[in-house]
């Protein structure tokens, strides 16, 4: 197999008989006007339809010289004899090009056409002896070199960290992976359009924070040399958003990138697309509502425009999603230990609902448990503090991934989102008391097969209680979580000036794509995620190389 250096060598060889037939390697004098626009898409709308929709196109031997020439551009994937291929954003066509129908100079640029070249033509449109439409070129354009070729012709570009790396390669060899990404911006838009008719306002807010806020997360940190102040990268824009409910804004929203310095896995990267609206006079109860309807509205857009990526899902959005306390979610996965894809668990038989809401025999319990367990497991449990901690983890441990087997559709064929409520308050330090029990808030967290895809509570607006759980962050990073809030006085002042009753919402934008795409990796809807720096040459002797690392 030839060297990358030896493909550039044959390619940048052909360079001269391009000049020498009136073009360059990369020339700049191809413009896509409206009207050849449309007629590419007139072309394209008739290779890929049916028969029928061809039956009308003449065959090459009927011209009679007096049509109208179609237009065709894009970048050459394959040669057939007299035939191109050509790869556009909208999908392939053919172009029938032959020497004798050019000029001397067009045919000389033919003659220096490698794969993945990027060619013009225009002629009239035709029916092949196949059926199949195609561009009979009359007019032949070299448009830009590629000075690399695509990926092998039967087997693409299938290696998936070399997918990852070369998006831009990626794109063109496997069109399928370019519809995840018109989802993709299908999917932002439908959110917008959702919120901006129901009156909401689209805002920005600072990614560049002094302090950390807004979520528990540990954030990226740097350094403004101008000001020489130490600066962090916003993990959340929420405290900035619920600002502008002080200032009279009464429905805000954003869609932007949020950075939170933590692992890399299928559910996570370093730096994400987040969307969070704030409703003023509104409670998590009517969140819950809009959430169903907001979820539809995307999915909407998606089945109609991009079905093949809906099929065989395992879940379904067009029935009520299930609406379960936390707790109450603890005792029904322990009841079900065991059953079909349930697994069992040690905590069986010794949790139930007696201990699960009393603080001194679960916390006794924990020690308990952590006999026997495994490292890991032990300094989880270890590491919970109190109560509302410590109901959280088992959450976690036992419920969490395997939300999709607990709750399903009325013929159990497909799971239900599920709306995971009364969260304990010392897990959710920004919203509000529950009334009714004040060690719980008003929370839902949404979760589809048991990835969590959006986070929603009645926001808390008392700024004395504010401030006491900005302190209880404060207690938890001295006690080594580098994950804990700081101490915010400018909320603080803003909520003393009266922040009117709101609840708010989080979602995650690229895990819903991976949802209503089917994809199973957060990779796989990012176009360029983040990844370990590529290893070179010079790499080779180093010990702390990207290839050791």
């Amino acid at each position: 197999m030839a060297s990358e250096e030896e493909l550039r060598a044959s390619r940048l060889g052909k360079v001269p008989a391009l000049e020498a037939a009136g073009t360059r390697a990369f020339p700049n004098d191809f413009v896509a006007t409206d009207a050849i626009e449309k007629s590419r898409q007139d072309v394209l709308a008739k290779a890929s339809g049916s028969d029928e929709d061809r039956a009308g196109l003449p065959d090459e031997s009927e011209l009679s010289g007096d049509e109208a020439h179609a237009h065709l551009y894009g970048r050459v994937m394959a040669k057939r004899g007299p035939f191109l291929v050509i790869r556009t954003p909208y999908g392939d066509a053919q172009a029938l090009v032959r020497k004798d129908k050019l000029t001397d100079h067009e045919a000389a640029q033919l003659k220096a056409v490698d794969l993945a070249d990027h060619v013009a033509v225009s002629g009239p449109l035709i029916k092949t002896r196949t059926g199949a439409a195609a561009v009979s070129a009359r007019t032949y354009q070299h448009v830009g070199k590629a000075m690399l070729p695509p990926p092998a012709k039967f087997h693409g570009l299938k290696d998936v960290e070399k997918r990852y790396r070369e998006r831009y390669v990626d794109l063109f060899a496997n069109p399928e992976v370019a519809q995840v990404f018109r989802a993709r911006s299908a999917i932002v838009k439908a959110f917008r359009h959702f919120l901006d008719d129901r009156r909401f306002l689209e805002v920005e807010t600072p990614m560049l924070n002094s302090i950390r806020g807004g979520a528990t997360a540990r954030p990226f940190e740097t350094h403004h040399n101008a000001l020489d102040i130490d600066l962090v990268m916003r993990v959340a824009p929420e405290l900035y958003l619920k600002r502008l409910l002080v200032g009279g804004f009464d429905r805000v929203y954003e869609i932007g990138r949020v950075f939170r310095n933590e692992g890399i896995s299928t559910k996570h990267n370093p730096e994400f697309t987040i969307l969070e609206f704030y409703m003023a006079y509104a409670t998590v109860e009517e969140l819950m509502t809009i959430t169903e309807e907001l979820f539809r509205a995307a999915d909407d857009v998606v089945r109609e425009r991009f079905a093949s990526l809906t099929e065989d899902r395992p879940f379904t959005l067009s029935e009520p999603f299930a609406r379960v306390p936390m707790r109450t979610s603890i005792l029904e996965r322990l009841a079900r230990a065991g059953e079909g894809e349930i697994p069992p668990t040690r905590w069986a038989g010794k949790l139930d609902a007696a201990t699960l809401n009393d603080e001194s025999a679960l916390a006794a319990l924990f020690v308990e448990m952590s006999e026997g367990a495994d490292a890991a497991t032990q300094k989880q449990l270890a590491h919970c503090a109190n109560h509302g901690e410590r109901i959280f983890l088992l959450y976690e441990l036992l419920v969490e991934e395997h939300l999709g087997q607990l709750y399903r559709n009325a013929d159990g064929t497909k799971s239900l989102p599920v709306f995971i409520l009364e969260y304990p308050q010392e897990v959710s330090p920004l919203a509000r008391r529950n009334d009714e029990d004040p060690k719980f808030v008003d929370r839902f967290e949404l979760f589809v097969e048991g990835r969590e895809v959006a986070n929603a509570f009645s926001e808390l607006n008392d700024p004395d209680d504010q401030a006491e759980r900005f302190r209880g962050q404060l207690v938890n990073r001295e006690r080594g979580d580098d994950e804990a809030m700081d101490f915010d006085g400018d909320y603080i002042r803003a909520l003393s000036h009266g922040m009117p009753p709101a609840a708010g919402f989080g979602l995650g934008v690229d895990r819903v794509v991976m949802m209503l795409c089917g994809q199973p990796s957060i990779r796989d809807v990012l176009l360029f995620p983040l990844l370990r720096p590529e290893a070179t040459d010079s790499d080779a002797g180093d010990s702390t190389s990207a290839k050791q690392a």
